[in-house]
């Protein structure tokens, strides 16, 4: 489920059940927004821009992934740059996806294989 996104306004905030993504660009610092039902934190352009790009990159590789292993068999992948970690763990279908901060505020996030999905979709909103 999509809550509210208007492509003519510099303030996009896109959330359903366990996720939520969020970008303005009418602000100086914090532009990105990611959480879940009970946390979140800004992220600068930078972090946000790397977060979505890696998370899709992490969604790439668990397809590809997928061919080669076994009924059953799980996957644990990591992506980071200077700023971001993210990792992904769980089935090729099914998988949590986790990050952290590396600089500055040093925080970190989790979301469920439930929430993943919509996250995923969510992200290809924001042209980053």
């Amino acid at each position: 489920m999509l809550n509210f996104i208007d492509q003519n306004s510099s303030k996009q905030l896109l959330s359903g059940e366990g996720w939520r993504v969020g970008f303005r660009g009418d602000v100086d610092v914090y532009k990105g927004l990611v959480g879940a039902d009970s946390w979140a934190i800004e992220l600068t352009e930078s972090e946000f821009k790397d977060f979505c790009k890696l998370t899709l990159q992490l969604v790439d590789t668990m397809r590809v992934m997928a061919i080669e292993l076994s009924d059953g068999e799980k996957i644990c992948c990591t992506l980071e740059t200077e700023d971001i970690c993210l990792e992904v763990n769980g089935y090729p279908h099914a998988f949590n996806l986790h990050f952290q901060l590396l600089t500055g505020r040093r925080s970190e996030g989790f979301w469920d294989e439930m929430a993943v999905p919509h996250l995923i979709t969510a992200i290809g909103f924001f042209k980053t």
